[in-house]
């Protein structure tokens, strides 16, 4: 949303927090329906009008969400996935009210195609920041905690741009199977050299016809010794980021590999099933990575088997992309940093847990933490060389174009020469004729000297060429002469400039003389010898 300088202003006072329990029917009367200002005051419709959360409130269309389950060992049991339709939103509400089944450890939300009524029954549920909502859906990088509660509970959330790959879907066939319609089929109307240089936009890689677009990753985890949930918001399909549907298989597929479920059993701590699903960004980093390096590798023998400099303006593309990637893991880097020095408080709970399986776990999780910033360092790396590589050919680009155009001067310059010797020829063969020409046209004078019948006379003829020569001469100098005023410094007049040309002797001879009168006075200031005087 644009906000100008009349924006929404809210005059009435912030209401007074009433939590509900969400236990007593007649005291709950659907309580949801007042998030986020009734949980959070300060949340007022302006407010939520600026941070975009109006728009999903008042929508109401059909939600799905997808529920994984952890048990108490640690096991994968519910996976499964409720829609709530427009009209379904009571049902839904009362079906959250429940108790979990006996013995659940965890669940994770994947939300799909968010409606205003589901984000109000969760925020109202579990006393969600607004904020995690704004900037989900505003795609702002946040990482932060709240509602700490030392030696049982908190609330953690991270908002992370992180960069995925793809088939270019506007060359795929439409199909009646998918989401998106073809609108483009010829690859060679994709050209990096007609893109603006807009780093958030996806980037197509034409070697692979694949292309590298911004995805997001925004999770919000309930750490509880009762009962923890993670909730993951995914965009609308217009972004084509990753479904919930997708994340939600990813971490199902986690809970039943070997590794996740060896610490998953041994292990309580909740936070471990948020650290998986970071996982899944460092995996799409480095298959995003790895096709822009072959990219890359496509491109530079590109420009050395071609002399196109349409080649370089390409890798500049690129380089932009690069330098914005490298921002990108940077906070990347931070979040999991954040995750690690952000530790679950209920293990510092010694009623809950033993010390020596507290320091058991917080170990584990700085191993694994250290495991994810060990990737994302290589990553960083690699985007590191990537940058040099692509500053290597750029400069082998301008090489190339620098010896081309090195080369087509030499052969212009060869070209010249040549000339140069044919018109020095015909300027040695003029010369050759130019006494006999002479000859000819003296001879060839109409005047008594040569023709007795002619009343011409040589009088006349030198009479003519030598005016027509001073004539000449004084149109020439005319047109070359560049009158100023010796008084003032702006620039002349139009008369001036005018009657300055025609009159060039007279405004070179007053020149000349107030040189000559201003050197006068100098030479008389300083005592010179008149013998410095010039002649």
């Amino acid at each position: 949303i644009e906000i100008g300088p009349r924006r929404p202003i809210d005059k009435k006072p912030s209401p007074s927090i009433q939590r509900c329990n969400h236990q007593d029917a007649k005291k709950c009367n659907r309580c949801w329906t007042g998030y986020p200002q009734s949980l959070f005051p300060n949340w007022t419709p302006a407010q939520q009008e600026r941070s975009r959360i109006s728009t999903v409130v008042k929508l109401h269309d059909t939600c799905k969400i997808h529920y994984v389950d952890v048990n108490e060992k640690g096991e994968f049991t519910i996976s499964e996935s409720v829609v709530v339709p427009p009209n379904g939103s009571d049902a839904h509400w009362e079906l959250m009210k429940k108790p979990r089944p006996k013995g659940t450890r965890l669940r994770a939300m994947f939300l799909e195609n968010l409606s205003g009524p589901v984000l109000q029954m969760l925020g109202a549920k579990y006393n969600i920041e607004p904020f995690y909502f704004s900037s989900s859906i505003g795609w702002i990088p946040s990482r932060y905690a709240e509602e700490v509660k030392l030696g049982h509970s908190d609330h953690i959330t991270i908002s992370l741009t992180f960069i995925r790959t793809m088939r270019n879907p506007t060359t795929l066939p439409s199909s009646s199977t998918s989401s998106y319609a073809a609108s483009i089929t010829n690859r060679q109307q994709h050209n990096l050299t007609d893109q603006a240089i807009d780093t958030q936009a996806p980037l197509y890689i034409g070697s692979s016809d694949r292309i590298l677009f911004p995805d997001l990753l925004s999770l919000h985890m309930v750490r509880s010794h009762i009962n923890s949930t993670i909730i993951s918001y995914h965009p609308d399909q217009e972004h084509r980021s990753t479904t919930a549907s997708s994340l939600h298989s990813r971490l199902h597929a986690a809970g039943h590999s070997v590794y996740w479920n060896t610490i998953f059993v041994e292990h309580d701590d909740p936070t471990f099933v948020f650290l998986s699903l970071l996982w899944y960004a460092l995996y799409a980093w480095d298959e995003a990575l790895e096709v822009l390096y072959a990219h890359i590798c496509s491109v530079e023998s590109r420009v050395i088997s071609e002399n196109d400099i349409r080649l370089t303006q390409e890798l500049h593309v690129i380089q932009a992309h690069l330098l914005h990637y490298a921002s990108l893991l940077d906070h990347f880097r931070k979040t999991v940093v954040f995750v690690l020095d952000t530790p679950y408080p209920g293990l510092d709970n010694p009623s809950l847990y033993k010390p020596e399986h507290r320091d058991r776990s917080k170990e584990l999780m700085k191993k694994e933490c250290n495991n994810l910033l060990s990737g994302i360092e290589q990553l960083e790396k690699t985007c590191h060389m990537q940058g040099k590589r692509l500053k290597n050919v750029m400069n082998l680009g301008f090489s190339s174009v620098n010896i081309e155009d090195s080369w087509r001067m030499q052969k212009l310059t060869e070209a010249a020469v040549k000339d140069s010797a044919a018109m020095k020829q015909v300027a040695y063969l003029t010369m050759f004729f130019l006494p006999a020409s002479l000859v000819a046209g003296i001879f060839g004078m109409n005047i008594k000297e040569f023709n007795i019948v002619s009343d011409g006379t040589l009088g006349h003829y030198l009479a003519a060429a030598i005016s027509l020569t001073v004539l000449t001469c004084w149109v020439i100098i005319a047109f070359q002469f560049r009158p100023g005023h010796s008084e003032r410094e702006e620039e002349p007049s139009l008369a001036w400039r005018i009657l300055g040309r025609i009159g060039w002797p007279v405004t070179m001879g007053m020149k000349f003389l107030a040189e000559r009168k201003s050197f006068l006075t100098s030479r008389n200031k300083l005592d010179v010898p008149s013998r410095t005087l010039p002649v």
